[in-house]
């Protein structure tokens, strides 16, 4: 091992990792099917957290959820690669990552957690970063829109574990630090989205949710993902799924987001499957109330679930916190926690290098109100 693991994790990284280097499950046989009925989600045709209220607010069918965008990182630009080495000074390991990713999600779905979102092209390993620092190569997505099979590799470990473990994960497929280095051509984005499509198909996926862009109106993306034409790549991944997908709908679900603080325009939010919402920026739970009233306003809006996937505010032991005012609004929830500045290799989902377990206080406080809250 690289560095020091619980003793816990550890046995679960081993079984993990046996388990990997076995036969690799039929793709035709899947555990988990999500669904969406009204503004609830469905897991294999029931509400999720069935019959469940907290403090009057109803939980059942809400999907509560983490940004846990580096499941399957790694940069390929050799000279940015060190700055990811572990605390021990090993260089980081992109397969071991993984592993671990899968060996703490076990952990995470006993204490409520239903969803998290990865992306294909991550997100900025130091939490926030200007988009000209960001010169670190991580993408799953080759500049013409081909997808790599060593990240492919590594995200099947991880949509396979959520599948036995009864999650249904949402998977990003652009995010704007990596989209604008891809081929300066609408051919490239639509290739990506349409490979994409193909890959879940042929391995029969039910339980993965599609966002097609984190945060969409970023200048950076190309003018196809932004939100004025966000709504043709999300009718294109209904249409070549269509028929395909063994569930209700029988095609995959589908989305898009925009900046923290902000509502989808109408065409976004009429195309949409489920309203993707993000509370960065936004300090006053009041706001969070406010966004989804707005979204429900909308002359689009057509009565679907609505959650948040993206929020870096915590105050887990405040009677009122941006976790609470969604789920009083009846929307789901999404934690999003980085290594801030001075603190140690144990904080933060998505700065890398990254400890997936549950290992500092504020991930602690996130996992005990999320069990709280569930009753899971």
């Amino acid at each position: 091992m690289k560095r020091l693991v619980s003793t816990v994790l550890l046995l679960a990284l081993a079984s993990i990792t046996r388990a990997a280097d076995a036969a690799p499950e039929s793709p035709s046989k899947r555990h988990t099917v999500v669904a969406i009925d009204g503004r609830s989600f469905l897991l294999n045709g029931k509400p999720t957290y069935a019959g469940r209220s907290y403090k009057g607010m109803k939980v059942e069918g809400l999907l509560m959820n983490s940004r846990m965008v580096q499941g399957i990182f790694e940069d390929r630009n050799p000279d940015t690669r060190k700055n990811w080495n572990y605390p021990d000074g090993s260089a980081f390991d992109p397969d071991q990552n993984t592993y671990e990713f899968a060996a703490a999600m076990p952990a995470w779905r006993e204490a409520g957690l239903l969803s998290f979102t990865l992306n294909l092209q991550g997100g900025s390993p130091r939490g926030y970063s200007p988009l000209k620092d960001q010169v670190w190569l991580n993408s799953a997505i080759n500049p013409d829109g081909s997808l790599r099979e060593e990240y492919l590799a590594r995200l099947s470990r991880i949509l396979d574990r959520a599948d036995e473990l009864g999650m249904a994960p949402i998977l990003g497929l652009f995010y704007f630090g990596q989209q604008h280095r891809m081929n300066d051509d609408e051919a490239a984005v639509t290739r990506a989205v349409d490979d994409t499509v193909d890959w879940l198909l042929a391995r029969r996926y039910t339980n993965v949710l599609i966002e097609i862009a984190n945060e969409c109106d970023d200048p950076a993306y190309d003018p196809i993902l932004r939100p004025a034409r966000a709504h043709e790549l999300i009718e294109r991944v209904k249409r070549r799924s269509t028929g395909k997908v063994d569930s209700p709908a029988g095609r995959l679900l589908v989305s898009t987001s925009v900046a923290g603080g902000k509502v989808p325009p109408d065409n976004v939010i009429g195309a949409c499957d489920f309203v993707l919402l993000h509370g960065n920026g936004v300090g006053n739970p009041r706001r969070i109330r406010e966004m989804v009233e707005q979204t429900r306003a909308s002359k689009a809006y057509r009565g679907q679930p609505v959650l948040f996937n993206e929020d870096d505010h915590f105050d887990f032991d405040k009677p009122d916190n941006n976790l609470l005012a969604a789920v009083g609004a009846y929307a789901g929830w999404g934690y999003f926690d980085y290594r801030m500045k001075g603190e140690g290799f144990e904080q933060g989902y998505q700065s890398v290098p990254v400890d997936w377990s549950m290992s500092s206080d504020r991930k602690r406080g996130f996992f005990k109100l999320l069990k709280d809250v569930t009753g899971e």
